[in-house]
C-alpha cells in the first residue's frame, strides 16, 4: 500500500511541475484531447495502463 501512496504521490509531482513549466502546452494537449474520440482516449488508456504494469513488474522481477 506504501508504493501505491509513494507512486501517486510521484504522478502529481511529476504532473505538478509539467503544468508549472508548461502551462500553455498543457492547454493545447487537453483541448486536444477533448476533440479525440472515445475510442482513441480508451486505447491510449488501456495501452498506458498495461506498459505502466509491465514497468512495474520488470522492476519488481528483475531490480532495475
Amino acid at each position: 500500500m506504501a508504493d501505491l501512496v509513494a507512486a501517486l504521490g510521484l504522478a502529481l509531482a511529476l504532473e505538478g511541475l509539467v503544468f508549472a513549466a508548461f502551462p500553455e502546452a498543457v492547454r493545447r494537449a487537453m483541448l486536444d484531447a477533448a476533440e479525440t474520440s472515445r475510442e482513441r482516449m480508451r486505447l491510449v488508456g488501456i495501452v498506458s495502463a498495461v506498459l505502466g504494469v509491465v514497468i512495474v513488474w520488470s522492476v519488481r522481477r528483475f531490480g532495475l
